[in-house]
């Protein structure tokens, strides 16, 4: 196959070859594998892999496999099929133009959509045992405090260490009022991705229905048609049987002009005969 573009070189072929219906599956399970692989690393605390290098990534996977594609060919490529997938072929499959890769697209996004909400679990449950824990530490300092206030007077050598107690204190205010932002910020994310998910069964309920409803057609178109061709075999018996009986009668009048024939020279051949 022709490599429509050389990367990192000033030639670039204008031609593009169009994309293969197999070579188009293999980019969707390249791009697929390595969000698998993205998510795995995530979960173990390794460095994210920038755009460029997902994409280089993906063209590289593609030669292994025996098609050779440059990385700007795959983006372009994936963002078409995204584009697609989320457009109205894919929500109104009436129109004629369906996404012809609908249930690997869809099964990428919805793993990537399982991903992120296990992340996001598992974020907020790291989140929620430090708030706990930052808590009782708090407690436990004010406690103490406040014991101490109630066995002994405060003196003027002791008032620089109460003023630093107050702003830890302040500090440790700030610290819980920041991991109640983050905490909004991440309950925002995961109402983004109830939505998103909810948006996913949505589409896959429209997608069933307009399966559905043309199965229905189909079944409908099947049993007229095989009414209208139960009605053709009638028509056709009908009108054998009225060429037969016309037959029929047509031979039975031959046969009659036939004895009338024979009777007459019978009758002639007589009379001659009596003459003589």
């Amino acid at each position: 196959m022709m490599e429509a573009g050389v990367g990192g070189g000033g030639f670039r072929d204008e031609r593009v070859p169009p994309w293969g219906t197999q070579e188009t599956r293999e980019l969707i399970a390249a791009r697929g594998e390595l969000e698998r692989e993205a998510a795995a690393a995530s979960a173990g605390a390794a460095a994210s892999r920038s755009a460029k290098t997902l994409w280089e990534a993906v063209a590289a996977r593609l030669r292994a496999r025996g098609y050779r594609r440059t990385a700007d060919q795959c983006k372009c490529k994936w963002k078409n099929l995204v584009n697609r997938y989320k457009g109205k072929e894919t929500s109104n499959p009436e129109n004629g133009r369906q996404c012809p890769f609908f249930e690997e697209l869809h099964a990428v996004f919805t793993e990537r959509a399982r991903n992120m909400q296990r992340e996001l679990l598992q974020s907020e449950s790291g989140a929620s045992v430090k708030m706990k824990l930052k808590r009782t530490s708090d407690d436990r300092s004010s406690g103490e405090s406040d014991d101490e206030e109630d066995e002994v007077e405060v003196s003027e050598d002791e008032k620089p260490m109460r003023s630093r107690k107050r702003k830890a204190g302040d500090k440790g205010q700030q610290l819980r009022r920041t991991v109640e932002n983050s905490n909004t910020g991440r309950s925002s994310i995961r109402d983004l991705l109830h939505d998103f998910l909810v948006q996913q069964q949505h589409m896959d309920i429209q997608w069933r229905e307009v399966m559905e409803r043309r199965a229905q057609e189909r079944l409908v178109f099947e049993q007229e048609w095989r009414r209208s061709m139960q009605k053709l075999e009638q028509e056709r018996l009908m009108l054998e049987h009225s060429w037969m009986e016309r037959e029929e009668q047509r031979r039975m009048r031959e046969e009659a002009r036939a004895q009338k024939r024979d009777s007459l020279l019978t009758t002639l051949l007589n009379k001659l005969l009596q003459d003589l």
